[in-house]
């Protein structure tokens, strides 16, 4: 039985060959007429399964999915563990001679920069300073057992300290007689339940392989969420540059608020936190321009923070900045190392949504600055494992009283500059902010805050360099515009963490939108194929020459519309929300293109013999386009079936061409009708199914014919036979 259907599906194929060869013998579309043969078979989806020996790939059960997971081997093991912990596998291959100066110019220049941004990010918390020092120091620990990339530089990032600074600014005293220090420890106490909690939602997002959940975030989301960001922080650097009082608001419009407060209170500022952040700005943004400048000539990038905070301190300390002039000051550092202590975790019902929205926004800035400079120096990092490095981070950083750490773009960008090797600078980073904390610490006790707010609003140029996207999406994509103003818009106006769950739930609206908005794309087939004439001065129009491709009617001029054949395309996925607009524009374009262009063959008394004993019933083909079509759910699989028996009832016969392999896989077993899938036809391709319907025209092609020997039908039969046997 099997070898009289493969002797069949041979001799149908082998009919198709010799008209495709008779055809190509007249073709002036560009076609080579001494193309290979294999080219111009119409083969569908079961002749190519057989011709191309098809394994039945059968799917585990429960149990041997669990067998396979857990079986134990040394090799295995082995493998976990180095995966686990990618230190144990670049360590002892670690070469002094190589990497150690690279490393250690690296490590110290970090480390210079981590001083100045662990203080400034503190102040963003809305912490003591000291709390910046310590999340510059426990997390750089755990990247280097854990991490896989070697040019992060993991530790404070300015926009996770915006959001923690959000949460804890909602910190309010309860009684007017509670003391600062109070508060100040509430702070605290809300900034590390935060960070702990994010800890453990990026270590579930690990175990459930939520590598990737990063990519849900855009780029638009995200640029215009970090600019509004960027604006909030200004505003909020405002009262300490002009020593003008401000309370930090929440809820609605919190920087327009806070903006309000300075400039009622402009009469109130102090005149020497002026002239500090004046002579502060002016030295910064001057060494900063004198740094880009001579890049070429430096080795090194001139640390301006470090060099503007120590003359900070010693001026305030020689002038008696506190004392004479009223400037606000770091205050009391303690030296030492803070004892692990487990939060308490008592608000972690109130803390989960910003908890989640920063676990969010940190892995997706880890992730896409890791893939840039992996791509950039041509190594490989584990999104995975990274995701599992930051977790253990937060967690293990909200024991020893950090905030919420990532990577930093300006601190990774210095380590690339350096030529860092490994991640072993990170280690020596590490160790110098250690020296700081048990050592000099307490020198900066007398550093103006001053100096701190201009640092931050200074470093976060690049940030508003951002509103530079405005014009590049407005040429390119307008409705990423649309979000990249959605994000910005919802932020300023419902604060970080809300605005953060705004503008992602409008990114995926957008989403929809644009499945919703795909049209369907009408391609033609050409004209010459069908002639009757008999005349091999034929115009090829739709195909494009020397090839077997279909384009688009409307940006290919050359495609007409021809006698009964219609492609229909669809560029996205088809699911429950646009399938009615998608097959009733499908029925629609069909049954307007079966009236307009009708199949132009003339049928006779033994046209009904004719086409390999085919029965004559259906006038008009319609060939589908699935191969941009990811998925399609039940609801619109049952659409599909449902459009293919209306057509066939209306004698156009239904081609589904080139569906990815899920697909296929759905129409087997998504519990399909075997009367609705019989009136489907499946092909590799849109040529496969353009070639097939021709040949069951009822009228044989009226062209000039060129025979090949006997001898080389005989030889050819025989081949694809073999194949199939």
């Amino acid at each position: 039985m099997f070898l009289d259907v493969i002797h069949s599906n041979v001799a149908d194929t082998w009919g198709e060959k010799r008209n495709t060869l008779q055809m190509d013998s007249v073709d002036q579309s560009g076609f080579p007429h001494n193309r290979p043969p294999y080219q111009a078979v119409a083969v569908d989806e079961a002749q190519l399964d057989v011709l191309g020996q098809r394994l039945e790939q059968r799917p585990l059960s429960f149990l041997e999915r669990v067998k396979t997971q857990c079986c134990c081997s040394g090799a295995r093991l082995k493998s976990l563990l180095l995966g686990l912990f990618p230190v144990l596998s670049w360590l002892p291959r670690y070469s002094i001679r190589e990497n150690a100066v690279g490393d250690l110019v690296s490590g110290i220049s970090v480390g210079i920069i981590q001083l100045p941004q662990g203080m400034a990010n503190a102040m963003l918390v809305g912490v003591p300073p000291v709390f910046g020092l310590y999340s510059s120091l426990y997390p750089l620990i755990v990247y280097f057992i854990f991490g896989t990339s070697r040019h992060l530089s993991i530790g404070t990032f300015a926009i996770l300290a915006i959001m923690i600074g959000s949460v804890t600014a909602k910190v309010e005293l309860l009684d007017n007689a509670v003391e600062q220090i109070d508060v100040e420890a509430a702070k605290v106490n809300v900034a590390v339940q935060l960070t702990f909690l994010c800890g453990l939602i990026q270590l579930l997002m690990y175990l459930l392989r939520g590598g990737g959940v990063g990519r849900w975030l855009s780029d638009p989301v995200i640029r215009g969420y970090t600019t509004a960001a960027g604006l909030h922080v200004m505003v909020l650097q405002l009262p300490l540059m002009t020593g003008i009082p401000a309370q930090r608001h929440t809820g609605l419009l919190p920087s327009v608020w806070t903006l309000n407060d300075v400039l009622h209170g402009v009469t109130s500022a102090v005149p020497g936190a002026l002239s500090v952040s004046s002579v502060s700005m002016v030295i910064l943004i001057g060494g900063k321009i004198l740094n880009e400048r001579f890049k070429n000539k430096l080795p090194v990038a001139i640390p301006w923070e470090l060099i503007l905070i120590v003359m900070g301190t010693i001026l305030s300390v020689q002038m008696d900045l506190v004392g004479q002039h009223k400037v606000q000051v770091v205050g009391h550092i303690p030296s030492g190392l803070s004892p692990p202590v487990l939060p308490s975790l008592s608000q972690a019902r109130e803390l989960f949504l910003p908890a989640l929205s920063v676990a969010l926004v940190g892995f997706s800035f880890l992730s896409a600055l890791g893939s840039v400079f992996a791509n950039k120096h041509g190594y490989h990092v584990d999104s995975s494992q990274d995701l599992l490095a930051l977790g253990l981070c937060n967690t293990v950083g909200g024991m020893f009283q950090c905030f919420a750490v990532s990577c930093s773009f300006s601190r990774s960008m210095v380590q690339e500059s350096t030529s860092v090797k490994s991640q072993m600078a990170g280690l020596l980073s590490a160790l110098m902010m250690l020296t700081i904390l048990l050592k000099i610490g307490q020198l900066f006790e007398q550093l103006p805050k001053a100096v701190l707010a201009v640092i931050i609003v200074v470093n976060l140029q690049g940030l508003m360099a951002q509103f530079k996207d405005l014009c590049l999406l407005w040429k390119c994509d307008r409705l990423d515009l649309v979000v990249w103003v959605a994000s910005l818009i919802s932020t300023l106006v419902f604060n970080l963490d809300l605005g953060l769950a705004v503008a992602v739930i409008f990114s995926l609206l957008t989403l929809i939108y644009r499945t919703q908005r795909q049209v369907c794309t009408l391609i033609y087939i050409p004209l010459s194929i069908l002639s009757s004439s008999s005349s091999s001065s034929t115009v090829v129009l739709g195909r494009i020459p020397g090839t077997d491709c279909y384009r688009d009617v409307l940006l290919y001029t050359k495609a007409k519309p021809v006698a009964g054949v219609t492609i229909l395309s669809y560029p996205s996925p088809i699911y429950f929300a646009n399938s009615q607009l998608v097959f009733t524009q499908i029925r629609q374009t069909v049954s307007r293109d079966h009236k307009k262009n009708p199949a132009g063959v003339h049928t006779s008394s033994s046209s009904s013999s004719s086409s390999s004993g085919h029965t004559w019933r259906h006038t008009h083909c319609m060939v589908l386009d699935l191969s941009s079509v990811t998925f399609m759910d039940s609801v619109a699989m049952l659409a599909l079936f449902k459009v293919a028996e209306d057509l066939d009832v209306q004698g156009v016969r239904v081609f589904l061409a080139g569906c990815p392999e899920r697909i296929l896989s759905q129409l087997q077993t998504q519990g399909c009708k075997a009367d609705s899938l019989s009136t489907l036809c499946l092909f590799p391709s849109v040529h496969h199914a353009v070639l097939r319907w021709l040949s069951t025209l009822p009228r044989p092609l009226e062209v000039h014919r060129v025979s090949l020997p006997r001898s080389s039908e005989d030889l050819m039969r025989k081949s694809i036979l073999t194949k199939c046997l």
